[in-house]
This record gives structure tokens, sequence and C-alpha cells, in this order.
């Protein structure tokens, strides 16, 4: 099974958002964005307690 995933593309991508996301930020006032910031980065530290896997088990996992 080959995979269509595109390196090249995937970057342009990636570099296209972060410009965009960096004007964003550069546009906005700072109460603005590190409020969404802040309710992002809780976001990841909430859905990681639902997160079953325990550290050495994802180690093991990747290592395959």
């Amino acid at each position: 099974m080959e995979s269509k995933f595109d390196r090249k593309q995937n970057l342009g991508e990636r570099l296209k958002f972060l410009h965009f996301y960096s004007r964003w930020v550069k546009s906005v006032p700072n109460e603005i964005w590190s409020k969404q910031q802040a309710e992002f980065i809780d976001s990841l530290f909430e859905n990681a307690k639902n997160f079953s896997m325990d550290r050495q088990k994802y180690l093991k996992s990747i290592k395959r």
C-alpha cells in the first residue's frame, strides 16, 4: 500500500498557516490571542487526562 502523503505539499501548507497565524497575532490585541492560546493549551491538558496510554506504553508502541 503506497501512501499518498506529499511532504512538500504538507510543508507548504504548514508554512502558509504559520504566515497566516503570525499576521493574525500581530493584528489583534494581546489580550485576545493570549486568551485563545490559554484556552487551547488548557484543552490539550484536559484531553491528555482521557489518554489511556502512559509514557512507557506509548514509547513501546512507536518503536515497532
